[in-house]
């Protein structure tokens, strides 16, 4: 993540200098700050149905920084570029990962956050091998509309591909001996093996990365048009970095060996 921290501050730092940014930044008094809340330790829901998690602290401080005035909507994961799109608010915070299919249809801020990618499931396997060839005819689940989903589709053609609306489902099944395998990002899984999974199921191997799929990691979403409102977070984003708040909402957040 250090590294990664570099890259952050270095890219967000150049998008902040750019020429006319300012101007169009100060149009923005209040943002609205769409998320699933459905995906820890990311974005999640909890018993008192109260938004929770890395990015929603994370969201809060940004809008600290760019002196604006911020309100949470929550999304259904699968509808949730379509409801930017229909103004239903202003900017995605829910651990999406800018890649370049999803560039069609919105512009991505500086990333923010970039995790390797973990299959896992039950603690009886024996074996770390992940190769298409060796999952042929079992089972792998992942979130569908999501990278994980797509990397699943594309190179596990011989195996089961078992999309689900949330990631919370697809735990459910695997906890339950419905699903032999799961895709997601390393934050969410490590959440799951530590709590519900802890007895049932175990990391297998880490994912390798396709640029292509995965994208450079996990960014805000904004309409195309809100060039302003995308320099504003970027110039955020680069403040984080640069006093370390970044760093510490990353140390209370994202706890995985």
């Amino acid at each position: 993540m250090k590294g990664f921290a570099k890259f952050v501050a270095a890219a967000a730092l150049t998008v902040a200098g750019a020429t006319g940014a300012l101007a169009q930044a100060k149009e923005w008094k209040e943002v609205r700050i769409g998320t699933e809340g459905a995906y820890p330790p990311y974005n999640n829901l909890n018993a008192k149905k109260e938004l929770e998690g890395f990015e929603i602290d994370y969201g809060n401080l940004l809008c600290e920084k760019m002196k604006v005035k911020c309100t949470w909507v929550v999304q259904d994961w699968d509808g949730i570029i379509p409801a930017l799109q229909a103004n239903k608010y202003d900017i995605i915070l829910a651990g999406m990962n800018a890649t370049e299919e999803r560039k069609k249809q919105v512009d991505f801020t500086t990333p923010y956050s970039k995790t390797p990618i973990w299959m896992i499931g039950p603690k009886s396997t024996a074996s770390s091998d992940i190769s298409p060839a060796t999952l042929k005819g079992k089972s792998i689940g992942a979130q569908g509309s999501t990278i994980h989903a797509n990397y699943v589709e594309k190179f596990y053609k011989d195996s089961t591909a078992r999309l689900y609306p949330t990631q919370e489902e697809a735990n459910l099944d695997l906890l339950n001996g419905r699903l032999d395998y799961i895709v997601a990002d390393a934050l969410a899984l490590a959440d799951f093996l530590k709590g519900q999974g802890k007895d049932c199921c175990k990391k297998i191997a880490e994912v390798p990365r396709d640029d292509a799929i995965h994208g450079a990691g996990v960014a805000g979403a904004v309409r195309k048009a809100d060039t302003g409102l995308k320099d504003l977070f970027n110039k955020a984003i680069a403040e984080t970095v640069a006093d370390g708040s970044l760093k510490k909402l990353e140390d209370k957040w994202f706890k995985y060996e």
